[in-house]
């Protein structure tokens, strides 16, 4: 019980050890990008899944497809699939994290349309930012 209580509070300090076995994958030789791709790709998928599991899934693709993130959730899921492509496709490593790069830009876009403003506020801090 004392677990959940830290894990629920945020307390539990094991986040920062995943972040750090994630990065650590990059090092190692020969296979540690590749596994540090398909890792980030299927925990992308993972998010998206357990998403479905908390609203059901046919509600989640419904709000998946509305007009106002259909356009992120394209660009989102064609990154996931590019990613997986060029890994095991085409090969190229160094393409494949450029998608994840994407993945991880696309992903946060598509997720803070679910946040009322979000967007128009972030693009206002851009182009502010960018003046």
């Amino acid at each position: 019980m004392d677990k959940l209580k830290r894990v629920l509070s945020g307390q539990d300090g094991n986040d920062d050890l995943n972040v750090l076995q994630g990065t650590c994958l990059l090092w190692v030789p020969r296979i540690g990008l590749l596994l540090f791709i398909i890792l980030y790709t299927f925990g992308n998928i993972a998010s998206l899944v357990s998403t479905m599991f908390l609203m059901g899934p046919l509600k989640q693709l419904k709000r998946m497809c509305e007009l106002t993130r259909a356009l992120a959730t394209a660009v989102m899921l064609t990154c996931l699939i590019l990613t997986l492509c060029a890994a095991f496709w085409w090969k190229n490593k160094g393409l494949a994290l450029l998608f994840c790069v994407f993945q991880f830009l696309a992903f946060a876009w598509y997720s803070i349309s679910y946040i009322p403003f979000a967007r128009d506020a972030v693009i206002k801090l851009f182009s502010m930012c960018l003046k």
